[in-house]
C-alpha cells in the first residue's frame, strides 16, 4: 500500500533509478496515422462509445490507484494523500462529472431565429475536432496527462498522450495501462525526449493542448500554426499574492502555506510572492512561519507529507534562485542535494528587482515584497505579465472587488489559495503570457468541440424568397432593408408587427395558390 511509500520517504531511501520507457521516433508517423484511421471508422461518435471509455478510465483509476501512488512517490516523492485527492480523486470526480453530463452536451443546441429565419430551424450541432495531441507536464504528471483527454474523448476525439519524460515513473505507468482500458485504435501513448516531441510536433493534428513552460508553448503554438491547427496552451508565471491590512492574518498563512508548499511549490497555480504592508508584514510572516511547522514539523524533511524536487536539474536551479537572491532568509533555506530536498523557505527585505522576482520560481520558495497600500500593489501587479492565478486576502468585500476590476489573471481567489480551480463549474486557464484557452467541466467539453452551424429549412413557400433572387430593384432593396433592420429590445414590437405581417403575406401567398377552402363557400 502506499503507506510504506511514506514509510520510506520517512527513512529517507530514496527510490532506485528508473530507465524511461522511449517510443522510436521512426515509429511516430505510424502512430499518427493509425490514431487518425481510428478517428475515421467514426467509432469515436456515439455517445455509448464515449462513456464507455469514459468507464474504463475509472476503473483505471481504481484498479491501479497502488501503482499510481508509487510511480508518484517515486518522481517527486508525494506522499499517499496528496497522490489521491491531488490525482486520482480528482480524475474520478472529473470523469463522473462528464458522465452526468454528457447526454445534455452532446445534444443539438437550438439557438433563436431573427425575423429572416422564423421558418428555419437554427441549431449547433456539437463535433470533434478529429485527432488530439496532449503533451503533459511532469510536476502533477499523471493527473494532468488524463484530465485534458477526458474532455477530448467526451468531445468524441481520437487521442496521442505524449507524459512528461522527467517524471520517469509515472510516464512509464501511463504507457502501460493507456493500451490496456481505452481503445487501441483511438487512443495512443507517445514517451520519450526531446527528440520524440519534436518528431511528435512534424506531424499534423486537429488540436493541440500543451501544459508547461512558456518558453516551450511559444514554440508549440509556431507547429501548430504551420497548418493553423487550434491550441490550448496552460501555462504558468509569477501568482501574485496581496494580503492587505485588514487580512486574517492567522487564516491567509495556513492558507498561503498550504497552497505554496503543496508539492513542494511545484504547481503552476502556487502563491509565486506575497504583496503586504509594512504594518502586517510581520504577523504574516510568523503566521506562515506557524502554519509550515503545524502542517510538516521542525524538520519538513522527516515529514511524510512533504515533496522533493523533481530532479538534479530543477533542484539546481531553485537553488540557484535561493543563493543568488539578496534576501534575508527568515525561515528555512536548508537543502540536501542528494534528497533534492528543499525547505519551506521565506524571504523578507526582498526588492522589486531582485533576481527571484525574474521568473517563476515553481520550488519552495516565497518572497514577501512590501508596498506601501493597495494602490501600490495593484500597480506593481500591472507592471509584470499576467498571471494563472491571482490570491487576494481582505475581509473587505469592496477591497476585493476593486483588485479583480483593476487586474488581469487566468483566474482569482479571495481569501483562499489554489481551490478556484476545483469546481467543475469554473474555467481553468491563463490569459497573455500564462496561457490561452481553458478546460474542466463543462469548459473541457466545449474546448475539444467544433461547434458547427447549422440551418435547415424546407422546399416550400418558395414564392417568398423571390426577394433574395436576381434581377433585384429598389423595390425588393427597401423591403430587404426593412426585413434585416434589427431593433433594439425596449422597441421590441415592431418586430412582432413585421412578424405579423409576414404571417400575413405566408397565408396571402396560400391562398393565392390554392383558394378558399371549399366549407368558406358554404357559407
Amino acid at each position: 500500500r502506499p503507506s510504506s511509500i511514506n514509510s520510506r520517504l520517512l527513512s529517507g531511501i530514496m527510490a532506485e533509478e528508473m530507465e524511461l520507457v522511449v517510443t522510436e521516433v521512426e515509429r511516430i508517423p505510424e502512430i499518427v496515422a493509425q490514431v487518425r484511421a481510428g478517428f475515421r471508422t467514426r467509432k469515436t461518435l456515439p455517445r455509448e462509445f464515449r462513456e464507455q471509455q469514459l468507464r474504463s478510465l475509472l476503473r483505471m483509476l481504481s484498479e491501479n490507484e497502488t501503482q499510481i501512488c508509487e510511480a508518484l512517490w517515486h518522481d517527486l516523492h508525494k506522499g499517499e494523500m496528496e497522490s489521491v485527492v491531488m490525482e486520482a480523486n480528482l480524475l474520478r470526480t472529473e470523469i463522473i462529472y462528464h458522465l452526468n453530463h454528457l447526454e445534455k452536451w452532446m445534444a443539438p443546441e437550438y439557438v433563436e431565429a431573427d425575423l429572416l429565419n422564423k421558418l428555419n430551424s437554427l441549431y449547433i450541432h456539437p463535433e470533434p475536432f478529429g485527432v488530439v495531441l496532449n503533451i503533459a507536464p511532469w510536476n502533477y504528471p499523471f493527473q494532468l496527462c488524463i484530465l485534458p483527454i477526458i474532455g477530448a474523448i467526451a468531445a468524441g476525439n481520437a487521442v496521442i498522450l505524449k507524459p512528461s519524460e522527467i517524471a520517469v515513473a509515472t510516464s512509464n505507468l501511463v504507457a502501460e495501462l493507456i493500451p490496456k482500458y481505452l481503445d487501441n485504435e483511438c487512443y495512443a501513448v507517445v514517451t520519450g525526449g526531446i527528440e520524440v516531441s519534436q518528431a511528435l510536433l512534424k506531424e499534423r493534428y486537429d488540436y493541440l493542448f500543451y501544459t508547461g513552460g512558456t518558453a516551450v508553448g511559444k514554440i508549440i503554438m509556431k507547429h501548430a500554426a504551420e497548418h493553423l491547427t487550434p491550441v490550448t496552451l496552460e501555462l504558468g508565471g509569477k501568482s501574485p499574492c496581496i494580503v492587505l491590512d485588514d487580512a486574517n492574518i492567522a487564516v491567509a498563512g495556513r492558507r498561503i502555506a498550504w497552497g505554496k508548499w503543496l508539492n513542494s511549490g511545484q504547481t503552476c497555480i502556487a502563491p509565486d510572492y506575497i504583496l503586504c504592508t509594512p504594518r502586517n508584514k510581520d504577523k504574516l510572516m510568523e503566521a506562515l512561519k506557524a502554519a509550515t511547522v503545524e502542517f510538516y514539523g521542525e524538520n519538513p524533511k522527516d515529514s511524510k507529507d512533504y515533496g522533493r524536487i523533481v530532479n538534479a536539474r530543477h533542484f539546481k536551479r531553485v537553488t540557484s534562485l535561493l543563493q543568488s537572491s539578496s534576501a534575508t532568509v527568515f525561515y528555512g533555506g536548508d537543502t540536501d542535494a542528494d534528497m533534492r530536498y528543499i525547505s519551506p523557505t521565506l524571504l523578507s527585505d526582498v526588492s522589486p528587482d531582485d533576481v527571484i522576482m525574474k521568473e517563476e520560481i515553481f520550488g519552495p520558495l516565497l518572497p514577501v515584497v512590501t508596498v506601501e497600500d493597495v494602490d501600490q500593489a495593484i500597480e506593481f501587479v500591472n507592471e509584470r505579465e499576467k498571471a494563472l492565478a491571482f490570491y487576494v486576502f481582505t475581509e473587505s468585500k469592496k477591497n476585493f472587488e476593486r483588485i479583480r476590476n483593476q487586474t488581469f489573471a487566468g483566474g482569482v481567489c479571495h481569501n483562499d489559495t489554489m481551490m478556484h480551480v476545483s469546481p467543475p463549474t469554473l474555467p481553468f486557464g491563463g490569459v497573455g503570457n500564462s496561457g490561452c484557452g481553458a478546460y474542466h467541466g463543462k469548459y473541457s467539453f466545449d474546448t475539444f468541440t467544433h461547434r458547427k452551424s447549422v440551418l435547415s429549412t424546407g422546399t416550400g413557400l418558395e414564392a417568398l424568397n423571390q426577394i433574395r433572387y436576381p434581377p433585384f430593384s429598389k423595390t425588393k432593396l427597401a423591403r430587404i432593408r426593412w426585413l434585416l433592420s434589427p431593433s433594439e429590445r425596449k422597441r421590441a414590437w415592431p418586430g412582432r408587427l413585421l412578424l405579423l405581417f409576414l404571417l400575413l403575406a405566408i397565408l396571402a401567398v396560400i391562398l393565392q395558390v390554392f383558394g378558399l377552402p371549399r366549407w368558406v363557400y358554404r357559407l
